[in-house]
């Protein structure tokens, strides 16, 4: 039987903070800064599971390239 490892960005997050930390990561390395990103102060101030991500505000430069890099990705799986 056959089983497949997966990386480290395949995996779930351990955390909000490492969530955060990934997602500014990729995005950084397609050129695009959310200057914003963070986590949501009211659903992360007790370390809440569920915690949500505040991507924030964006100028519409930064918009339309983040929509062109989810365009560009969306038929990869």
């Amino acid at each position: 039987m056959e089983t497949k490892e997966s990386a480290a960005d395949e995996r779930p997050a351990r955390s909000a903070e490492e969530a955060v930390e990934r997602l500014r990561e990729a995005l950084r390395g397609v050129g695009i800064i959310l200057p914003s990103l963070r986590i949501d102060p009211v659903t992360g101030a007790h370390g809440h599971p569920y915690a949500l991500v505040d991507l924030g505000r964006c100028n519409i430069g930064v918009a339309s390239r983040l929509a062109a890099v989810v365009r560009a990705k969306g038929g990869a799986a």
